[in-house]
């Protein structure tokens, strides 16, 4: 299963991150995410409500439609508790052995934030399945470039200020895939109930992916 869902990860190129949105529109805002072609999404730990979401996603959806994560996960606690709910993946903002380690207990994947080559080669040893450069905005793609010369077999997932302006870049430095938040879940569209603004984000993102890959 962890081996599945990374390599959809990679194959999708984009994770939507969902943050701090209203539990009541999950079920729209995944749905236009998928209808712009991200079938990969990951709702924050600190989003209110983020357990019934991830249940209310999983049972809405067909796996073949949609794989759904939790971001944001600090702790081993908080791991078991969204992969209990649902969740298929953990994303954290740093590494955490114990966290990789309940991942792996589950059979779930987990993409671990670092920010350093020695934290990169820590996180995958102890289990992780890719690692998540953090933020991405200020490490850029010249340090993703850098971190594929020594650990190029270690799957990284650029993800914080990932922009349409940017995100050819970081696949042309090595990236696997890229996680998006308000670049492409604009909560001010969601707030108005624009959701084709969404799917529109989405498919912008899926068409840049795929033009840096070619």
């Amino acid at each position: 299963m962890t081996a599945d869902i990374a390599q959809r990860v990679v194959e999708t190129g984009v994770v939507a991150i969902i943050r701090g949105t209203d539990p009541e529109t999950a079920i729209e805002t995944v749905d236009a995410l998928r209808r712009g072609g991200v079938d990969v999404v990951e709702v924050t730990a600190n989003t209110n409500g983020v357990l019934d979401m991830i249940r209310d996603v999983s049972s809405t959806f067909t796996a073949e439609e949609i794989t759904v994560g939790a971001g944001t996960v600090l702790d081993s606690e908080t791991a078991r508790a969204v992969l209990l709910a649902g969740a298929e993946f953990v994303v954290t903002p740093s590494f955490d052995a114990e966290t990789v380690e309940t991942a792996n207990r589950y059979g779930a994947t987990s993409v671990v934030g670092i920010a350093t080559p020695t934290e990169a080669l820590e996180a995958y040893t102890t289990g992780a399945d890719m690692v998540k450069v953090f933020p991405a905005s200020t490490h850029g793609p010249e340090f993703v470039s850098a971190l594929g010369g020594p650990l190029g077999h270690i799957p990284v997932v650029p993800t914080g200020g990932v922009s349409l302006d940017n995100v050819g870049a970081f696949f042309d430095a090595g990236a696997s895939a890229v996680g998006v938040g308000s670049s492409i879940v604009d909560n001010a569209a969601i707030a108005r109930g624009d959701y084709e603004a969404i799917t529109a984000n989405a498919r912008a993102f899926v068409d840049a992916v795929e033009t840096a890959r070619d």
